[in-house]
């Protein structure tokens, strides 16, 4: 209006300003783009367009977190809104259930480890079979073993292999499949002095580390691909562990990923034996 006025009313700055109780600043001020606006736009762009399935939140704490950057959460999340990347909320039913017996957490690494299975189906609708193994202390994922069948013999065999470069577990928390009820876990187990733990019938949130696990593995791996033979989804379940353990920020942990956990408690027990 104050414009207006001085084009049409040819009134000077100063009266048009005062009649329409604003500043001169604010009369000569004009926006000015941000060149950091662009950078964190491009940044947030390519990251959900590579992780289809992460949110705010996630994106925030990669930029944060791994990548180094210092900016405010609250820009970030402006950005974020005008470029309209926010992810639908998909509403959860809400079921009454008995109160199980209370998850046992890890305090340290190879403390427990949970396991599970997943299944899934090649282009060809073949079905096949993922066997995930988990570290509770640092959510970090062990391995990802793909087939069209996972016996029991097939599935100590996986557990030995990461037992080599890992180290041997104190403890194995499994539901109550036939894999792991059976004579050749229970002897694997005996003879390897590991405990299994079983959890209840019914109620899967006692294994609830690599419950999380899987959903985390379908939605941002394994439903975004569409595989035509074994192979291929082993190569991939290769790579996207990496990136997993290496490079997404896990929000149990305090936004940080299961690698920097391990490095952070590595550090932490040098410096108490050096004190």
């Amino acid at each position: 209006m104050a414009r207006c006025a001085i084009e049409h009313f040819k009134s000077s700055i100063r009266l048009a300003c005062q009649a329409f109780g604003i500043s001169q600043s604010a009369y000569h001020y004009q926006a000015k783009h941000a060149k950091e606006d662009d950078v964190i736009a491009d940044w947030l762009i390519r990251l959900t367009a590579a992780q289809r399935n992460w949110g705010f939140g996630l994106c925030f704490l990669y930029l944060r977190n791994i990548k180094g950057f210092t900016w405010n959460h609250k820009k970030v999340y402006r950005i974020y809104r005008e470029l309209e990347l926010n992810l639908r909320i998909k509403p959860k039913k809400r079921l009454v259930r008995e109160r199980p017996d209370p998850l046992g957490t890890a305090t340290d690494i190879n403390q427990i480890w949970s396991m599970d299975f997943m299944h899934d189906q090649l282009a060809d609708g073949r079905s096949i079979r993922l066997f995930n193994v988990v570290d509770d202390f640092n959510r970090e994922g062990l391995g990802i073993e793909v087939d069209f069948s996972l016996p029991a013999e097939r599935v100590t065999r996986a557990l030995d292999q990461i037992i080599e470069w890992r180290g041997k577990p104190h403890c194995l928390r499994c539901d109550n499949g036939p894999e792991y009820i059976g004579k050749t876990m229970l002897e694997w187990a005996a003879k390897r002095r590991i405990t299994l733990i079983h959890t209840q019938p019914g109620n899967p949130q006692q294994n609830a580390y690599v419950e999380r696990y899987n959903r985390t593995v379908r939605y941002d791996w394994l439903a975004q691909n569409l595989f035509a033979s074994l192979d291929e989804v082993q190569r991939g379940a290769t790579a996207w562990l990496w990136t997993y353990n290496n490079e997404r920020p896990n929000m149990a942990l305090g936004g940080i990923t299961p690698k920097q956990k391990l490095a952070s408690k590595y550090l932490t027990d040098s410096t108490a034996a050096y004190c």
